[in-house]
């Protein structure tokens, strides 16, 4: 009996239940850097959830964002591609930022929501 009491009490393990940990925060691409006449399609301004003025989008800056979009054709198993960049700097006092793409985003890509990574940590 005693060999059958230690396999019960090894096999009703309690596991915690844990919340998963966030990688990414979301944000809307809003559109290009602009003036009065000229638009600059270098950089893309960023509102990201949550960031609602000037002083919190320090800890952003940075950061790299992904905008993930669907093609027709397959490359690598996949229809998905990924177009990366970095938060740069802040834009206004409304909590926007700004971010430099490797490749400049498409104007379709307005509206849509890019993925904001956390890690790596600066702060850790």
């Amino acid at each position: 009996m005693g060999k059958e009491a230690d396999k019960q009490s090894k096999s009703t393990k309690v596991h915690k239940k844990t919340q998963p940990v966030r990688l990414y925060t979301k944000a809307v691409f809003t559109g290009f850097k602009r003036g009065k006449s000229t638009q600059h399609e270098q950089f893309a301004l960023l509102k990201i959830k949550g960031v609602n003025d000037k002083k919190d989008t320090s800890s952003y800056f940075g950061k790299r964002v992904a905008y993930i979009f669907k093609v027709k054709n397959t490359s690598n198993n996949t229809r998905f591609r990924v177009i990366w960049g970095r938060v740069v700097k802040s834009h206004g006092n409304n909590g926007s930022v700004r971010a430099k793409f490797a490749r400049n985003l498409p104007p379709r890509a307005m509206g849509s929501t890019l993925r904001v990574m956390l890690y790596p940590n600066r702060a850790i």
